[in-house]
């Protein structure tokens, strides 16, 4: 319902825009100012939305393309398609929008933070803290600054300098989802320090500090979905975090709330599955749920930076299990997809051709093999 209002006053203001201008239509008006107001609103709905917002920013563009308005909204957009499209490679395709971006309007702060992000995300990472120090002197208290000077100095592992950023804005806006999860992250990332050096097994003030992180980490990752309801990586990180703290009741109950998130992406599904897979693997020992969560990982988005994490351990679960029963028609199944996903088109007919023997009235067997035998 919020939402609906809120499309409901942009509607109203797009009105009021089109009879200012004497357009004919209530609500259509061929005008940059339209499509950039359209573009700002796309953005404000989320992930889903971002590719219709940068065609609206496009288009906007086309006609005012040194409009320092529509750059920033445009740049804005592409940074935040840059870092949702998780499929293995970093994307720089916002470092051009964001440096003209921020030649038009050199006063705008924001826009620079977005910038020196980006920059640390092509490994020009000195670039990018030179605006953030500019930054910080400029205007080291508002809230949208210290957030994101304390991501880009969590991402160089400067996890104490990120802390120290991350206080000074939660006493600012303490209700914010984003910086709690930033802390959680900070608290982690030092715990995985700590357990790298010794080698997984921390012991004496190790162990106790390790404790402390992960208690700090469980905290903060809470605040941060008690904060935001639908905030998914928010909660994979909270029941991961319970895992570790070997908490498995509360990992499992947080997991489940994640599976039933509504209303987002495709690739907080594909995280979501990932993590649980993860989680029924190694911690509750289930192979077969987490072949189950592997594959609806794949379902979901099959091209990821987790592609080949989830490959192969569908690979290993699968020939391990088929090695104790080759009638194991999950794990039959498992393979097939595995291997059509690959292009290895005569093992995966093999696969299909073995699962649907053991079970002739699969439908899901029978069109996978269909579609193999008719591109072979």
């Amino acid at each position: 319902m919020d939402h609906f209002k809120e499309a409901q006053k942009y509607i109203d203001k797009i009105g009021e825009v089109c009879k200012k201008l004497s357009s004919p239509s209530s609500y259509k008006l061929e005008h940059p100012k339209i499509d950039c107001e359209k573009g700002w609103a796309l953005l404000k709905f989320g992930g889903k939305y971002y590719q219709k917002a940068k065609v609206a920013f496009e288009k906007a563009l086309e006609v005012e393309p040194d409009n320092p308005e529509f750059n920033i909204g445009y740049a804005i957009t592409v940074y935040r398609l840059d870092d949702s499209d998780r499929e293995g490679s970093v994307k720089s395709f916002s470092l051009g929008p964001l440096r003209k971006a921020v030649t038009l309007n050199p006063g705008n702060t924001y826009i620079k933070v977005f910038l020196a992000l980006k920059l640390q995300d092509v490994h020009a990472e000195d670039e990018g803290e030179k605006y953030i120090e500019e930054i910080l002197d400029q205007i080291p208290s508002q809230s949208y600054v210290l957030r994101y000077a304390a991501k880009f100095y969590r991402r160089k592992n400067s996890w104490d300098k990120a802390l120290e950023l991350l206080k000074k804005a939660l006493e600012v806006t303490p209700t914010s989802s984003f910086l709690h999860h930033q802390m959680g992250l900070c608290y982690r990332a030092q715990m995985i320090q700590i357990k790298k050096a010794t080698h997984n097994k921390p012991k004496g003030k190790d162990k106790l500090k390790v404790d402390e992180l992960v208690s700090s980490a469980v905290l903060h990752f809470k605040a941060a979905v008690e904060r935001d309801s639908m905030f998914a990586f928010a909660y994979t990180d909270l029941a991961n975090m319970y895992a570790e703290a070997g908490q498995y009741r509360n990992s499992e109950d947080i997991f489940q709330k994640a599976l039933r998130l509504e209303n987002i992406t495709d690739d907080h599904k594909h995280q979501i599955h990932y993590h649980y897979g993860r989680f029924q693997e190694f911690h509750c020992k289930s192979e077969s749920t987490a072949i189950h969560h592997y594959l609806e990982a794949l379902k979901v988005k099959d091209r990821s930076s987790l592609r080949t994490k989830l490959t192969g351990s569908l690979k290993k679960l699968a020939s391990k299990r088929l090695g104790h029963n080759g009638f194991d028609l999950q794990s039959l199944n498992a393979l097939g997809f595995v291997y059509k996903l690959e292009g290895e088109k005569r093992q995966a007919a093999e696969c299909y051709e073995r699962a649907q023997k053991l079970d002739p009235e699969n439908a899901e067997f029978l069109t996978a093999l269909c579609e193999l035998r008719l591109s072979m």
